[in-house]
């Protein structure tokens, strides 16, 4: 199903090395990839999870690297008109990283730092609709906006792309894109990350075991940050390194009874 307008439609994985990459994920997820070149030098890397897309990845330039920009997941987030939206986002206290631009038969996007510090991008699609299977195993199912300060961004993610939240328990706020059918991630009442950590997006993959997948990814070279544990009445969740540094989760539903 494609994705509305507000939701989460795209993932990109900026890395020191893609061929490394994707060896990981692919063996970790059981995700095949292939290769599309995008200029001199320049390939792009579109994942899929039996068939259908789930993300992509790209080498970080030279400017990236010099600028100290880590290997990480980037969300893109669909919307009507880029160019309106990054506008916004600035008026309402963000910081423009990539101007509004045009990716030849893809697309348009731009690249938003919200108030907080977290990094997102805003995508109206062109030939390429972005991935159709949130929420599916093998793809991205939820994302945790971790923030210095919750309560300024979840104003801003609210005034700027029009999510709606629900309380959960100690303060959690469930992110609504529209309605409850439509909740796509959430915000944490506080930061669970070393000190000095900045305000980042967490990408959730929804896995059939992860206990198992953790330990997969420990073999294959990655790093656990938060080991696989259970949270009650919510799931298991374990919060990983790729072996380039990248963060994301991976999240195990409770056994329906």
């Amino acid at each position: 199903m494609e994705p509305k307008v507000g939701s989460f439609c795209w993932m990109e994985l900026g890395t020191t090395d893609r061929n490394a990459a994707k060896t990981f994920y692919s063996n970790l997820f059981g995700w095949t990839a292939s290769d599309n070149p995008t200029g001199p030098g320049m390939t792009y890397t579109i994942f899929q999870s039996e068939g259908t897309d789930v993300g992509g990845a790209y080498q970080l330039m030279q400017d990236g690297l010099e600028a100290h920009v880590p290997p990480h997941w980037m969300l893109y987030v669909r919307v009507d008109d880029v160019d309106a939206c990054a506008a916004k986002a600035l008026h309402l206290g963000g910081r423009q990283i990539v101007p509004p631009m045009d990716i030849p038969n893809v697309g348009r996007f731009s690249v938003i730092q919200d108030p907080t510090g977290a990094v997102i991008s805003v995508f109206k699609p062109g030939q390429h609709h972005g991935f159709g299977n949130f929420g599916q195993v093998g793809a991205l199912c939820w994302a945790d906006l971790n923030s210095t300060d919750p309560e300024k961004a979840a104003r801003f993610y609210s005034e700027w792309l029009g999510w709606s939240y629900e309380a959960g328990k100690e303060g959690y706020r469930h992110i609504m894109n529209g309605s409850r059918e439509n909740m796509l991630g959430g915000i944490p009442p506080r930061m669970e990350a070393p000190p000095g950590t900045p305000s980042h997006w967490l990408s959730y993959f929804h896995v059939a075991d992860c206990k198992a997948t953790a330990a997969k990814a420990a073999e294959l070279g990655g790093s656990a940050m938060m080991p696989a544990q259970l949270i009650p009445e919510v799931g298991t969740i374990a919060v990983l390194g790729d072996p380039q540094g990248a963060v994301f989760a991976l999240y195990q539903p409770l056994a329906k009874h």
